[in-house]
């Protein structure tokens, strides 16, 4: 279900999507664009435990983490003005999904299975999710994850495009719904 804002206003912005996708890249840039800070989840849980994600899962567990990444998200998402990138699974509890809809604009960014695979590379040493999977299993949590990406007020679809045409094709979007 895709709910469309009524209004911009003062309200953060929450970018979702599957891990790896770009939505610390673009969140980045389109606090760049509009002015304002961006927070990066799970850069704050690794900055509160001196450690990597996938040290914090290896540690202390999944249960942990997801802990954590629950209370920045629910501190941030009450925040004027912020751009937030959360990790890829955040959206799995329902709590933080309705929170962040609720509270702020949720921007799901999304990346076909073909480009995705692209990156695997890329991104597969710091992805604890990703650890011990074979590419099938990696597929099917793609596509069971975009079940839970459904739910959001605006999409934007990035295949074979910059972060400069996203950035500018958010920004534009954004503009438009205030």
């Amino acid at each position: 279900m895709t709910n469309k804002p009524s209004s911009l206003n003062n309200k953060s912005i929450v970018f979702i999507g599957f891990m790896g996708v770009g939505k610390t890249t673009i969140g980045e840039a389109v606090a760049k664009k509009l002015n304002r800070d961006f927070i990066d989840i799970d850069q704050e849980i690794e900055k509160e435990f001196q450690i990597s994600t996938t040290e914090i899962f290896n540690i202390y567990g999944e249960k942990i983490f997801r802990e954590k990444e629950k209370a920045y998200i629910s501190e941030y998402c009450r925040c004027p003005e912020k751009i937030i990138s959360v990790g890829g699974g955040a959206f799995l509890q329902d709590e933080i999904k309705n929170l962040c809809l609720s509270e702020c604009i949720v921007i799901y960014l999304h990346l076909s299975w073909e480009a995705w695979k692209e990156r695997l590379d890329l991104i597969i040493d710091s992805r604890p999710v990703l650890k011990g999977r074979t590419l099938e299993e990696t597929e099917q949590l793609f596509y069971t994850r975009q079940n839970i990406y459904a739910s959001h007020h605006l999409k934007v679809e990035t295949d074979q495009l910059t972060v400069d045409e996203i950035t500018d094709r958010i920004v534009d979007l954004i503009q438009k719904t205030q």
